[in-house]
């Protein structure tokens, strides 16, 4: 039996190949799942490690043992004269050792400035986490060798001086604290280019104090160090801070705030020792271990590769891999659509034969099992091409390095589950959705043998599945109305499920959304091809093709509605997808409007008048204006203190350019100060008495009068523009209350005085502010690109931000945006089979009606009528199941955006017409092109012959 099981296959091969496409694409999603997450897993282990450098034991506290509160404060008090370098290089065997210490630094030339991660040097640039490209690695005083990024960014190369300074050297330079900080450092581990902690261990250097170790004092003007070198960061050891550079001994231990290398910080210390003998490196441990402090052991690097990976097959990249493979899943589950349709087609077109094979002995159960066969036949074959095309395509996609932009440089890693998941997958699948023609193969009797044929599935769907599909539909229905009502409750202020149980609530409209789905895809036999007939009606009246292709729609409903469910999962998920990203973003758009008065903030303590000029000058800055500003605080008529920032204006009409709110009837004067309604702090009302007054605390007192004298002071007398003293500010006024929001984040309100406060030495600015109104579609131009110009502007100040609704915006639109392209391309992939599908449904029918088309034909149908009522049909299964795909796509997306963004303003509901329009345009184009190959079939075979072969 199974021998003529093959034989049959071999005759309807061209039948087996849509579906075994369906499947080869779907078991190749999976396969390139699986190599995705074993590639991810490897380049995240090799960037765990990679801060190793060409270490291959690590001195490291012992994570295994149960350790109290006091032995953890013992190993991260622990310094580098605990470790006994100088012992443990001398130690035989040892060939270098390396303290792992880093931090932040700022590297300054000229007037360019730049951030830079910082790490200890060592005597063997091997051992080093980074690769030295040019030059070589600080061994002497004052030397650093730069990230290259760094070294473009401030123009410098391998030869020149450069200046690097801290917070720690500052703050250490102003207290005269250079004891250094041996314990509070403690573990500042550097990051992945994912933000995880990594086994780096090296404390931040930012966090002490500093003075170099000649005794010369770094606070102001930092160190001048020679550049030895260039450094870059192949294996991502510090991808999170876009490489790092090294610094000599003194310099670090300046930047950390200690006048000794031996005090700082560390608890992890990366050896290299001859490994050559297993013995003499296992002694060559042992003597290293003696020399060691307590809770501390020296552990090889292969053992940390292997709990790197060990604490990653449950962590993040699990997560990913589960995410993707759900998308493999619903690709499968389209396919097994698909290959349903073909095997139903495959029975019903042998039931002849079926029928002499029953005349002839063979029993139910030996068709059963023979249809049974080649379904796994062809899940076999076709899940074997899958693998071997994810495979292909994962290797090309690690050979192209477009992974490289995420930090990460990815191989091909193969393991077990990618050759058994899909393949078991692929033929279990195909197996279940030929069941039901299986069943149907045993229903041949062999009395059919001398039957004409009769291929039309008259059959009727069950009562069993209506009612199930009802009560799907009427329980989610149920659900979603719950949950809209509980947000709306919610919203109003009423008691409220929502307030308190949110997560029940949004779980309640998403099984409701999905029972709905699964409701209306097992119902499809009922309600799509009485659909399709009404439209397949009005279609008919185009013509003699239309009613051809109306006709023959109508033949085969349960088929028709298996084509266009498969349609519709992939449809409705893209336009799901894309109506809620349209609603976050023109939500979220709205609530920033509401939540901002001001579109962009520039703000910061070295912010020029030049650069405000040229940032004024950007493309899509409508207006702007330049003002001093002072951090002060108030009292509230409640006696509560507020941090406020003061900013001089020059009048009321400079505000109008570009704050969003009503400042009509308001003025600003010499004695009046305008402040805003409610707290960005808190979102409340600010009681105000009748007059206010604003106070520079004493930190900044202290620190103008170390400044010594101003232009505005000139005799450095206690005595200031208003009379206070002691050094002291104090500005009193009556305050003018308007609703403007959010001018700056930071502090609980933005206040505007005339800019004569600042002049005539009543305020003494610490800082500038340039607000901007912004007008991107006007200028033409991406709101993206006015954000990224303006931060151009500013970025030799490194201590200017850039803010405002504009810069959230943008970031939530990219991220969005991204999110959105990532899903819909995996959804992709369901679309694409179920337009195989809609193929494979043409190409079955042409088969079907091999003697109807001959008749057509011998009556006068031409071959290009013939050919435009096959793609009329195409048209038909696609763009009705488009439709209905988008209908609900769009309404859940519309109620998955009022369930998340109501909690943050007034939902807005868009319809996507371009993301739907397209995938409507995808699918009629792709349904005319899978019409193509079953037409030159129809028409290419004369209709005698074809009705002689019928």
């Amino acid at each position: 039996m199974f021998s003529i099981t093959l034989k049959l296959m071999k005759k309807s091969a061209r039948m087996l190949i849509p579906a075994g496409i369906a499947i080869l694409i779907g078991t190749a999603f999976i396969a390139a799942t699986f190599l995705f997450g074993n590639a991810m897993n490897d380049a995240l282990a090799a960037q765990n490690t990679a801060q190793l450098g060409g270490a291959n034991y690590v001195i490291s506290p012992d994570s295994g043992k149960d350790l109290t509160d006091k032995d953890q404060d013992y190993i991260y008090t622990r310094t580098v004269n605990d470790f006994q370098l100088d012992r443990i290089r001398a130690t035989e065997g040892v060939k270098d050792a390396r303290a792992s210490y880093a931090g932040s630094v700022t590297v300054t030339r000229g007037n360019k400035h730049a951030s830079s991660y910082v790490i200890t040097t060592a005597a063997k640039r091997t051992l080093l986490p980074v690769t030295i490209t040019q030059g070589d690695q600080p061994a002497d005083s004052n030397e650093i060798a730069l990230t290259k990024s760094v070294a473009d960014q401030l123009g410098v190369k391998v030869g020149d001086r450069v200046t690097v300074n801290s917070q720690a050297a500052q703050y250490a330079g102003k207290t005269g604290d250079s004891a250094g900080n041996t314990g509070a450092a403690g573990d500042e581990s550097a990051q992945n280019a994912d933000g995880t902690s990594s086994h780096d261990g090296d404390s931040d250097a930012a966090s002490g104090a500093s003075v170099s170790s000649d005794g010369a004092n770094t606070a102001d003007s930092g160190m001048t160090v020679r550049v030895v070198g260039l450094t870059d960061d192949p294996n991502g050891a510090y991808a999170y801070y876009g490489g790092a550079s090294v610094l000599s001994d003194n310099v670090i231990t300046a930047m950390a705030g200690s006048n000794d290398f031996g005090n700082l910080p560390v608890y992890l210390v990366y050896l290299d020792i001859d490994d050559a003998s297993d013995t003499a490196a296992a002694s060559t441990v042992k003597q290293v271990s003696t020399l060691l402090p307590k809770h501390f052991s020296v552990q090889s690097r292969a053992a940390l590769v292997e709990e790197s990976v060990k604490s990653m097959s449950s962590g993040e990249t699990s997560i990913t891999t589960i995410f993707l493979l759900s998308f493999g899943i619903l690709a499968m589950l389209v396919a097994a659509l698909v290959i349903a349709n073909t095997f139903q087609v495959l029975v019903a077109q042998r039931r002849r034969t079926l029928a002499l094979l029953r005349t002839i002995g063979a029993n139910k159960s030996q068709l059963y099992v023979s249809v049974l066969f080649e379904a796994g036949v062809l899940g076999l074959i076709a899940s074997a091409l899958g693998v071997g095309l994810g495979i292909g395509l994962m290797a090309a996609l690690c050979q192209s390095g477009l992974m490289k932009a995420t930090g990460m440089t990815m191989r091909l890693v193969l393991s077990g589950p990618v050759f058994t998941v899909p393949m078991a997958f692929g033929i279990i699948m195909t197996v279940i959705a030929s069941l039901g023609s299986a069943r149907s193969a045993t229903a041949v009797t062999p009395l059919e043998a001398l039957r004409p044929i009769e291929l039309t599935d008259t059959r009727r769907a069950g009562v069993v599945r209506a009612v199930i599909s009802v009560l799907l539909i009427v329980a989610g229905v149920a659900l979603c109305a719950f949950s809209v009502w509980q947000m709306s409750e919610n919203i109003a202020g009423r008691d409220s499920m929502a307030d308190k149980q949110y997560p029940l609530v949004l779980l309640a409209a998403i099984i409701g959304c999905a029972l709905i789905f699964l409701g209306l895809v097992l119902s499809a036999t009922f309600w799509l091809p009485v659909l399709m007939r009404g439209v397949g009606a009005m279609v008919a009246l185009a013509g003699p093709s239309a009613k051809v292709a109306h006709a023959n729609i109508q033949k085969n409903p349960r088929r028709v509605a298996a084509t266009g469910a498969a349609l519709l999962i992939g449809v409705t998920l893209v336009s799901t997808i894309a109506t809620g990203a349209a609603s976050a973003k023109q939500t979220m758009n709205e609530a920033l409007t509401t939540r901002y008065s001001v579109d962009m903030i520039a703000a910061g303590t070295d912010m020029t008048g030049k650069q405000a000029s040229e940032a004024a000058k950007v493309k899509g800055v409508q207006r702007g204006i330049y003002a001093p500003t002072r951090m002060m605080t108030m009292k509230d008529a409640d006696g509560k203190s507020l941090s406020v920032l003061v900013v001089g204006v020059d009048g009321v009409d400079a505000l109008r350019k570009v704050v969003r709110s009503d400042l009509s009837g308001v003025t600003i004067d010499g004695d009046s100060v305008l402040m805003p309604k409610y707290s960005a702090a808190t979102g409340k009302d600010i009681p105000l008495d009748k007059s206010v007054t604003f106070t520079a605390g004493a930190a900044e007192a202290q620190a103008d009068a170390a400044n010594g004298p101003s232009d505005n002071d000139a005799n450095g007398s206690a005595e200031n523009g208003n009379g206070q003293s002691g050094g002291t500010q104090t500005l009193t006024l009556k305050p003018r209350k308007v609703d403007y929001r959010r001018i700056a984040s930071n502090y609980a309100a933005v206040a505007f005085v005339d800019a004569s406060h600042f002049t005539n030495g009543g305020i003494k600015a610490d800082g500038h502010i340039m607000l901007m109104r912004i007008d991107a579609e006007g200028a033409g131009v991406a709101l993206n690109d006015v954000f990224t110009n303006v931060q151009n502007v500013f970025s030799a100040s490194a201590g200017v931000t850039v803010t405002g609704p504009v810069a959230e915006r943008t970031q939530w639109e990219t991220m969005i945006n991204g999110m959105m392209a990532l899903l819909v391309g995996l959804i992709a992939v369901a679309v694409l089979i179920a337009l195989v599908g809609v193929a494979n449904t043409l190409s079955l029918s042409v088969i079907e009606r091999t003697r109807e088309s001959a008749t057509l034909r011998a009556i006068g149908m031409t071959r290009g009528q013939l050919r435009r009522s096959l793609a009329v049909e195409a048209l038909l299964l696609s763009l009705v199941s488009g439709v209905v795909g988008v209908v609900l796509g769009t309404l859940f997306g519309w109620l998955g955006s009022y369930m998340v963004f109501s909690l943050y303003g007034d939902t807005v509901f868009p319809f996507e017409w371009a993301t739907n329009g397209v995938v409507l345009g995808v699918a009629a184009l792709a349904a005319l092109l899978a019409s193509v190959a079953p037409a030159r079939r129809a028409v290419k075979t004369p209709p005698v012959e074809a009705l002689a072969e019928a």
